[in-house]
Formats: structure tokens, C-alpha cells, sequence
């Protein structure tokens, strides 16, 4: 790709980056406990995913205030019984309970919905999606709630199906789509045995509509389906077709073959004017998402804030944060909508530990940003891009440099290990480009930022944000030549170990191990995800034959060469081989000999930012390592915080200790903690029953290797 087109590339940037005013919309569909003007949830309910349309994690509830805090007791449990592995295998369980009027919905880790008694724990009903028996991780993050006349229900995701399920009964809803699910694989325009879609976070609703976007090996399409019917009423291409605006930024036939430019984060819904926002991934997916040679260009509308018309799909403004991402940077969060001065503003949160603010109804940045030059590629085949978007007004909060003073000082041992490892790698700061040798990316590919989202405290004018800070380690390497053979493990070494490894050892927790999958899973579970793929994995069940899938499954099970009989069809290129010269060396954290992070702490930090100023009010060290004493060091941590007027911010999130804790949402001051039975890696909620106030986590962990994953709904409430 020549300059020139770059240029006329960043004149498209520019051209399509604002559209107009936008239309008011009625409130009509909010759910109810919601509030659309303040973005709160009411005294009552938690009927939304983060607790309403606004993402602001923000309840009115005082009942339980920094005052009292130290009373919160355990008041009931609920076990799903659906926990399940050990080591790098666990379960997880990352949900946002929904509670509405007194009924709460949760997933269970084996995608099991189920309604509780809010008050009490009690099982009200549970409704197993699953057709066969479940050994696989089923994340998800929570469920969408929609109400219309006597109809309530509720909508979530099990694997590739859109699923909506009566409120009241636990029943499927047989006027929507098939017998109660939707296929997310058909409508986007490819052999839906070519791709797989998924989605872990839930819909968006607005009116009687259902915003999904998506993950997995799927193009990154945004849809709005009917909530009665399941019929798609309208589709956002995130890579444009011919004749949309951003079709300049991609090479000329992208939208047929790449995927990517998804939104995993879930999305975020201003319901009085009638906005969507969309917060979309890179332009790769998995191991593509770091060399892009078949992707030349910017790649609108990846790595880009969308606004969208709620009702219409149609595009009102965009921000793009990354051009031509070669680092995973896609954006990790629902945005938040805020209030900057009296204006409605909307703030995103980046894996990179950046904060932009814009005025959402035009788009227009509320803080500066500049394009700065940025280091450039030595990969043959790949053009990185010139700039790229830095906020000058709000100062990260995450280190951007891994430079000698942060070298690890646990011991001298691990500050000289690193200080080696160190020395052979490049380290020039934000977007400094994949490399063979190695390049150190900080934050790593888990954030800054992830997914719980940032906080929103209407009364402070405070945004919460919990990150990680931990470097990782980003290298790319020759792709190995084609191995030579009609057998299975031929087959496999040449489809399957660039992401699992030759020795099917993976890479946990991001690519899982395949050593043991015979004692996790039978033949036949083995076979149905080769065949449909799932998460990372894209489906081979377009491109591999009956005899291919089983002939793979038994040197899976086995470790043993298998011949395969039939037609002999071979891996097609669109499943997952692009041609590219290089390819992704793996998820890895960048780590001393023992196993903690190369750096000093904090490893992992919570943070309030007062969006008038733009200024960072405090900062402290979220969670630590047991077992390197009492000291605050951080560690890594997944899943939002709920902040309240009662004076409060609560969020579990740390991996490595299992606490719950409570903190002084104006000066960061921690009020109450306790230990969990898992890691609560998933957002709280608050609600309300019977004029007590409760707060409600999922135990789940399933990040720490040396603790066995839990199952556990667990609510608090003060003591009586």
C-alpha cells in the first residue's frame, strides 16, 4: 500500500468521523427500575445489564452507606452446582445478576439460566439450553430483560443461538424465531459453516429491539432483532460493503474475507436521544489480530466508538482509537454515559489505559487528542499506520513505558532475569510494533481497562476505573512449513498447533491445553466443536470432511496418528490460513522466574478521574498475592465495580485473593472486605426487596490455577 493511498484514506477518516445532528427519541421500552435521565438504576431493581442503559454501574440505593458498611453480613447463598475443572481447565461464572421486582436472573458456568427469589436465594426456575452435556466453558457475562404489555422475558446467549425465554415460567418463547432461539450464524452473508458466533455479553435493548454484536471467528456485523419475532431489523457493517462510508480504509474485497471490527464489550444505549454506541474490536480476530498484511489500511470501523441510531442501524458519528491495530487494542468496556459541565457526554475506557470523552450527540472530543507518529514495522508484508490518536487532556492511568526503574525488585535474582530478558526485546512505548525479536506491550492484552467497565457517580461527577497493569510479551515468527502427511496429526500440526502448540500444551488461559481433553470431554463433544468452533476457535465444519473431524478427534483423544479415509478433502484457506509469511507466538505475560510480574507494583490498581477537570482524583492498589504478604501489590483483576449514593463502591474482581470490598467512593479509603469461596471475577449488582437493600456477586474465579472454580450466587445485606 502506497502513502498516497494512506492519505486518501485519512481524508475518508475525516469525511465520515462526524454526520449531523441527531433525532430525539422517546423513552418508551425502558426497562423498568431504569431512569434514562440520570442513568441510575431506582431504589428497586437492577433490571440491566451494569444496571441500566447508561452503563454507569450507579445505584440511588443508601440503605447500606459508608456509615454502617462494616455491619454487611452474608444473608443467603446460592449454589449452581455447575462449577467444573481444575488447573488451566476451570469453569468460570462473570455474570451481572439482574434482579426485577424481587426476581433474580442469573447463568450458571454451564450457561444454565436461572431464576432466584431475590430475598431469599430460593430457585424459582431453571432453564437448561444446552442439548448435550456441558464440559466446556460457557462465559457469559449476564442476560438482556425486556418487557411489553403482559410479555416478559428474558434474552441471552448459549453458544451460536439468540434465546429468549418467558420470565414468568422459564419456558422458551416459541414466537421467536425457531422454538425460541435464532441462529446467529445466518444473515451474514457467508456459509454459516465458515464462521462461528458467539456473543458474552448481552444485547442491548432499546424499544422492542435487541442490539447484538458478536465474538468468535465471525465478521463483525452489529444487528437489531425483534424481540417478539427474532426477525433482524436492521445490520451495522463494521467492515463496510461497497458504497458505505470506510469501504476506502480495507483492501477492495475485505468485507467477503476478514473478520473482526466486532463488539464483544456490550453496548451502551442513550435512551433520550436514541443512541446506540458501539465499541469495536480490531480488524483481525485471534491470532490474526497481530500481523494484518491482508487488511492494508486503517480498517474502519474497528477500534472505533460508534453512534449509531438506536431505531435504524444508521451511523451518526464515529471515533476511531487505533488505525491498522497490530496489538489487540480493540476497545475491552461498554462506553459510560457521563455528564462533562452540564453536557451529555460519553467516555471510553482502552486495553492501553487511556480515557477519551466526547459529547455525544456530535462526537466531538470534550478533552484533546492529537495524532501523534508512532514507531513503524520491519515485518515484510505489513505497512503499520503513520499516527495514531493519543489523549492529551487526560493523563493515562496505566504505565505506557516499561522503563529500568520498574524492573521487578522482588528479589535480585528476578530483577536480573528480567533485566536480561529485557535487553533483547524492543521497548519504545505505546504502539511499538509486533517484532520477531519481541516487543514489550504495556499495558498487556488484558488491559488496562477489560470488560467490567468503568463506574459512573452522577453525584461526585467521579468515573471509577479498575485496570491491570502488567506488561506482556508480543513476538511474531516465521510461519512453519507445511508438515507433510495425509494422517491426522499431519492435520492437526498443520490447522491446529499455531494456536494449541505442537505439543498440544495451549496457552492458558487464553488458548486452553488439549492434553487432557479426553477425560474433559466424549467423542462426540469433541467433534461438535471442531465442527462449529467457538470463542477464538474459528468452525472447521465447512472446510473438513466427516472422515478429517474424526480422524483429528481420535489423536486428540489418543495422541496417536490416525489415517483419514473418504473423500480426503483438505483444510480450506478461508477457515484459518491466510497466506500471511508470519504468524502470533502466543499469549504471554511478561514474568520473572517465579512467576510474578516483571515490574514493581501496583499490578493491579483502582482509580477515580472527576470528569470536569480531567483530572485524576486518587489511585490505589487493587488486590494482592497471598502469599507474598499482607502488602497491597495489585494483581490482575476482571469485572466492574457498582457505585451508590449511600457513599459507596463496591467490586470484587482480584483473582488471586477472592476478596469482596468496599470502598469510600471520594477519597478510595477501604471500608469492608471479605473473603469469597471463589474469586468474584463479575460485576456486583444492588437491589432492593421488602425495604432491605442487598449486594450480589458471582463466585465463579477460574483464573488461578491453584484454586478450584466455584458456583456460588452470593448476597449481602446488613445485619438485622
Amino acid at each position: 500500500m502506497q502513502l498516497t493511498q494512506m492519505e486518501r484514506a485519512a481524508a475518508v477518516l475525516l469525511a465520515v468521523g462526524f454526520a449531523g445532528a441527531v433525532l430525539a427519541a422517546n423513552v418508551e421500552g425502558v426497562p423498568p427500575g431504569a431512569s434514562a435521565a440520570s442513568g441510575a438504576s431506582s431504589g428497586r431493581d437492577w433490571p440491566y445489564y451494569h444496571g441500566n442503559p447508561a452503563a454507569t454501574h450507579y445505584s440511588t440505593l443508601d440503605q447500606i452507606n459508608a456509615a454502617n458498611v462494616g455491619q454487611l453480613v452474608p444473608v443467603w447463598t446460592y449454589e449452581t452446582g455447575d462449577a467444573f475443572g481444575a488447573g488451566a481447565s476451570q469453569s468460570d461464572m462473570q455474570g451481572n445478576p439482574l434482579i426485577v421486582a424481587g426476581q433474580m436472573f442469573v447463568v450458571s458456568p454451564k450457561g444454565r439460566l436461572i431464576s432466584l427469589d431475590a430475598a431469599t436465594g430460593r430457585k424459582r426456575w431453571a432453564y437448561n439450553p444446552a442439548m448435550v452435556p456441558v464440559a466446556t466453558r460457557q462465559r457469559l457475562r449476564g442476560v438482556s430483560y425486556w418487557s411489553g404489555g403482559d410479555a416478559r422475558r428474558i434474552l441471552f446467549t448459549f453458544g451460536h443461538d439468540l434465546i429468549s425465554v418467558d420470565a414468568d415460567t422459564g419456558q422458551p418463547d416459541r414466537a421467536f424465531g425457531t422454538n425460541g432461539r435464532v441462529d446467529l450464524r445466518n444473515g451474514l452473508g457467508r456459509p454459516p459453516a465458515s464462521i462461528t458466533v458467539n456473543n458474552v455479553t448481552p444485547g442491548a435493548i432499546y424499544e422492542d429491539l435487541i442490539i447484538m454484536g458478536s465474538t468468535g471467528n465471525t465478521p463483525g456485523d452489529v444487528r437489531a432483532f425483534d424481540v417478539r419475532t427474532g426477525a433482524i431489523r436492521w445490520t451495522f457493517h463494521t467492515i463496510p460493503h461497497p458504497g458505505e462510508p470506510g469501504h476506502e480504509t480495507w483492501p477492495r474485497d475485505a468485507w467477503k474475507t476478514e473478520f473482526g471490527a466486532n463488539v464483544w464489550a456490550g453496548m451502551t444505549v442513550d435512551t433520550d436521544r436514541g443512541l446506540v454506541f458501539l465499541p469495536t474490536a480490531s480488524g483481525g480476530m485471534a491470532q490474526r489480530d497481530y500481523h494484518g498484511p491482508t487488511r492494508l489500511g486503517a480498517n474502519l470501523f474497528a477500534n472505533s466508538l460508534v453512534a449509531l441510531d438506536a431505531r435504524t442501524g444508521t451511523r451518526r458519528w464515529h471515533f476511531q482509537s487505533v488505525h491498522h491495530d497490530l496489538w489487540d487494542r480493540d476497545f475491552p468496556a461498554q462506553p459510560t454515559l457521563v455528564t462533562v459541565k452540564g453536557v451529555p457526554a460519553i467516555a471510553q475506557t482502552t486495553k492501553s489505559g487511556l480515557v477519551f470523552i466526547f459529547d455525544r450527540h456530535t462526537g466531538k472530543p470534550l478533552y484533546p487528542i492529537a495524532e501523534r507518529a508512532v514507531p513503524q514495522t520491519d515485518i515484510p508484508g505489513e505497512q503499520t499506520w503513520p499516527t495514531q490518536p493519543m489523549p492529551t487532556g487526560i493523563a493515562p492511568f496505566a504505565r505506557q513505558l516499561f522503563t529500568p526503574d520498574m524492573i521487578t525488585r522482588r528479589t535480585p535474582a528476578a530483577n536480573a532475569a528480567v533485566r536480561a530478558t529485557l535487553a533483547g526485546m524492543r521497548n519504545r512505548g505505546p504502539f511499538d510494533p509486533p517484532s520477531l525479536q519481541g516487543t514489550v506491550l504495556l499495558p498487556g492484552m488484558d488491559g488496562g481497562a477489560e470488560w467490567g467497565g468503568s463506574a459512573y457517580d452522577p453525584d461526585t461527577g467521579l468515573l471509577y476505573v479498575n485496570a491491570n497493569e502488567m506488561a506482556w510479551h508480543l513476538r511474531l515468527k516465521p510461519r512453519p512449513a507445511k508438515v507433510a502427511g495425509s494422517g491426522a496429526r499431519a492435520l492437526y500440526l498443520n490447522s491446529c498447533a499455531a494456536c494449541h502448540g505442537g505439543d498440544r500444551e495451549g496457552n492458558a488461559p487464553q488458548i486452553p491445553a488439549l492434553l487432557d481433553i479426553g477425560d474433559r470431554l466424549g467423542r462426540e463433544q469433541i467433534e461438535t466443536q471442531i465442527r462449529q468452533g467457538g470463542g477464538r476457535m474459528p468452525g472447521f465444519g465447512g472446510t473438513l470432511s466427516n472422515e478429517q473431524i474424526a480422524a483429528l478427534t481420535t489423536f486428540l483423544m489418543t495422541g496417536k496418528d490416525a489415517p483419514i479415509g473418504g473423500d480426503g478433502k483438505e483444510l480450506g484457506v478461508g477457515a484459518i490460513d491466510f497466506g500471511e509469511r508470519y504468524v502470533f507466538d502466543g499469549y504471554k505475560r511478561l514474568l520473572d522466574p517465579d512467576g510474578y510480574p516483571a515490574l514493581t507494583p501496583p499490578w493491579g490498581t483502582l482509580a477515580a478521574l472527576d470528569v470536569n477537570t480531567g483530572k485524576w482524583v486518587w489511585r490505589r492498589s487493587l488486590g494482592r498475592y497471598p502469599e507474598l504478604g499482607p502488602a497491597e501489590t495489585g494483581s490482575e483483576n476482571y469485572g466492574g465495580a457498582v457505585v451508590t449514593k449511600g457513599g459507596l463502591l463496591f467490586i470484587g474482581a482480584t483473582v488471586f485473593d477472592r476478596r469482596f470490598r468496599a470502598f469510600d467512593k471520594r477519597s478510595g479509603r477501604l471500608l469492608w472486605s471479605t473473603q469469597l469461596p471463589a474469586a468474584g471475577l463479575a460485576t456486583p449488582a444492588t437491589y432492593a426487596v421488602g425495604g432491605r437493600q442487598f449486594v450480589v456477586i458471582a463466585a465463579g474465579g477460574g483464573k488461578d490455577p491453584k484454586h478450584a472454580p466455584g458456583g456460588k450466587i452470593i448476597a449481602f445485606a446488613l445485619r438485622k
